[in-house]
């Protein structure tokens, strides 16, 4: 555990922040094996069966997220300010409450599931290998809902190396049994899944363990309820906006999805490989931006608001730097990612789907991530409803430009240039809103306070 609150603040967040990018790069190995190793060994259709179910996981997917945030907020306000009681009952409260919640989602998954990919214009011919995906996957939403608390609990603590252990791990272990059931057993789209079912199940086990250990670590006076009310509500002030606005996101995401499913498997293979890097490029800044968000809420939590400043310029430096091998690997190498997914007998449609894709939206990545590292300090400080209206101004814009662009054009190049056009309006709108934000926290925090040497 780690009080973020002392030390330089560039140093302490590149340190904070360095093993939760490093998280992310093996937790996108999950979602890009299954779709390499699907598309390689089990051919073009059970690439196209993954990608058609991948905005409906992404729902999902949401929910966890929100909730992750919802929780590492307030815990770390509270760690920031050493009120332990009760960062011991919100780690306690949020596991509870996301677990019961998992398993509404769970049954709701099994039993939606076929109308759901009908929703988006799945193809006939990869229909039922994408329900097969999918109920697998909604077996385990258990294991990703409280692996996702977890993670935000441990990031609350100032801990991101102990998530980043659990993540190499369980990613190694992904692509093995992705191997094992797909390449070798030839199961197909289910292997693919139950390779992720089992590696996120064991993942989440150990973390739960380590979690209980190092809350017990935690000194108390009293004793610390196991569950309140009182502190759901509060963790809920925070989750349920993020989970509104990660949900309406997936639910643009669909949209988008079934738009692009219109335009046949071919096109939708390519999307598919093409999602996959995008995703893992916005997902490096987003966690960039809640490592910023951790940062800024221990932070506002000691009242230390120029410390939130200076975590923000740092965050900038850090994004654009990241930035650069994306850019530079999706612009000028597309043939070469797209590779990752396709195998020899791949059609030329498919690849220039995914190249067309890249080349439209990597040189945008610079505005993605300094709209994420604004929106990482106005979560850290509880701007919710400014947090969620820089993400509904890119959302709205895009799957509207999407609609307009591709029949104005008359193709799915359309889609994409919807985009950049989408990050750049709500980059515009994040900063605006930080402006608003420092006013606020001045007149909250009128007097600094100084860090212990």
């Amino acid at each position: 555990m780690k009080d973020l609150t002392i030390g330089s603040p560039a140093k302490v967040l590149w340190k904070f922040t360095v093993p939760m990018f490093l998280s992310v790069v093996f937790q996108q190995m999950y979602s890009i094996a299954d779709s390499a190793i699907a598309g390689q060994f089990a051919g073009e259709d059970a690439l196209a069966a993954i990608g058609a179910s991948y905005p409906i996981t992404m729902i999902f997917m949401a929910v966890a997220v929100g909730v992750n945030v919802g929780c590492a907020v307030v815990i770390s306000q509270y760690f920031g300010a050493k009120i332990y009681p009760k960062v011991k009952t919100s780690s306690t409260t949020t596991l509870i409450a996301s677990t019961a919640a998992a398993l509404v989602l769970t049954v709701f998954g099994i039993i939606f599931c076929r109308p759901l990919l009908s929703m988006v214009n799945t193809p006939e011919d990869i229909f039922t290998d994408s329900a097969v995906y999918l109920r697998i996957y909604t077996l385990g939403l258990v294991f990703l809902f409280v692996y996702n608390v977890c993670t935000g609990i441990f990031t609350a603590l100032g801990d991101s190396k102990t998530p980043l252990m659990f993540l190499i791990g369980s990613s190694v272990g992904n692509v093995l049994l992705d191997l094992l059931f797909v390449a070798v057993f030839k199961w197909g789209v289910a292997g693919a899944a139950w390779a992720t079912f089992i590696a996120q199940g064991v993942s989440c086990i150990l973390s739960v363990c380590v979690i209980l250990r190092k809350l017990k670590q935690i000194k108390t006076e009293e004793k610390a309820p196991l569950f309140s009310w009182r502190m759901l509500c509060r963790v809920s002030a925070y989750a349920v906006p993020s989970i509104l606005q990660q949900s309406f996101v997936s639910v643009g995401n669909i949209f988008i999805q079934g738009l692009v499913n219109s335009y046949g498997k071919s096109v939708i293979a390519g999307y598919s490989a093409a999602i996959k890097l995008n995703t893992f490029a916005v997902t490096s800044f987003s966690t960039m931006g809640n490592a910023l968000s951790g940062f800024c809420a221990q932070s506002y939590g000691a009242g230390n608001r120029e410390r939130i400043r200076q975590g923000f310029k740092a965050g900038i430096v850090m994004a654009l730097i990241v930035s650069v091998p994306f850019i530079a690997g999706y612009y000028i190498y597309p043939d070469v990612m797209m590779r990752l997914f396709l195998d020899k007998g791949a059609s030329p449609e498919v690849l220039e789907t995914g190249r067309e894709f890249l080349k439209i939206v990597a040189p945008f990545y610079t505005v993605v991530g300094v709209k994420l590292m604004a929106d990482g300090l106005l979560r850290g400080t509880g701007r919710m409803p400014f947090f969620m209206g820089t993400t509904f101004s890119d959302l709205i814009l895009r799957v509207i430009l999407a609609f307009i662009l591709s029949k104005r054009l008359g193709e799915a190049r359309g889609i994409w240039l919807s985009w950049p056009i989408g990050w750049i309006t709500a980059m515009v709108v994040s900063l605006i809103f930080y402006a608003v934000t420092m006013k606020q926290i001045k007149r909250e925090l009128p007097q600094p306070k100084k860090e212990t040497p």
